[in-house]
């Protein structure tokens, strides 16, 4: 296995956080507001949001990238990866927009990195004892897709779905992300596993909002579970 770097060059490393979002103007200003405390620049990728979210983000000193329409998860994400490359961020940490991550742990989210110790952290709800609120169903939806990822390798996750994470400059500019939904989180750990990179999981808390999420939960499961399903057949057969 490829070995991490002992530590980030360049004495500071620049760390960058970007939000994913869509039709989050709820939730987004405190969220920008307390990302900043720990990160060099804030970037809110508005998937094509059509409330005030991008309005929102700017008057709390985000820099706005804003999709003209709605492209998916995992184009804002790709977005995300580009905007990491022209900021030059040795960091990039990615969490939600819609106020189910909480900024205060973005310190322990980068931390391996900056250590030198992983090249893709995870923020793990499953590695958290004190959290009881995930919904059963999201909780076995997340269970199957995870083991689906899981099975017959030897590097395993609790958690392939949360978006709050964090990822070296290298592994950005290695890591293509062609999956525009949410099939892109199983995506980007097919690609780092298969390219031997670093991949660890810390504990995170996470809040479920009764206004959060319209996603149906079956067609949303179901269509990840595919994805993974071909991410790991293409990876396996097919030549990069």
């Amino acid at each position: 296995m490829t070995q991490p770097r002992k530590s980030i060059e360049r004495g500071k490393p620049r760390r960058i956080a970007v939000i994913p979002c869509l039709n989050e103007a709820q939730f987004i200003s405190d969220i920008v507001t307390r990302a900043r405390r720990y990160v060099d620049e804030v970037i809110v990728v508005d998937d094509g949001s059509t409330d005030n979210t991008a309005l929102a983000a700017s008057g709390s000193g985000a820099t706005v990238i804003a999709h003209k329409s709605r492209q998916g998860a995992g184009a804002a994400t790709r977005t995300a990866f580009e905007a990491a490359k022209t900021f030059e961020a040795d960091v990039l940490v990615t969490l939600d927009g819609d106020g189910q991550h909480n900024p205060d742990e973005i310190p322990q989210i980068l931390d391996p990195i900056i250590r030198g110790e992983a090249d893709l952290v995870i923020g793990s709800r499953f590695l958290n004892p004190h959290l009881e609120d995930v919904p059963r169903y999201r909780k076995f939806g997340i269970d199957v897709i995870t083991w689906l990822y899981n099975i017959g390798s030897q590097t395993k996750v609790t958690d392939s779905q949360s978006g709050f994470r964090a990822y070296s400059r290298r592994l950005v500019e290695k890591i293509n992300i062609t999956e525009d939904g949410f099939g892109f989180s199983v995506q980007v750990l097919i690609q780092a596993r298969k390219k031997d990179f670093v991949i660890t999981e810390v504990p995170v808390s996470c809040i479920y909002h009764a206004d959060g999420s319209t996603i149906n939960p079956i067609s949303h499961g179901l269509g990840v579970a595919f994805s993974v399903i071909k991410q790991r057949f293409m990876s396996k057969y097919l030549r990069k």
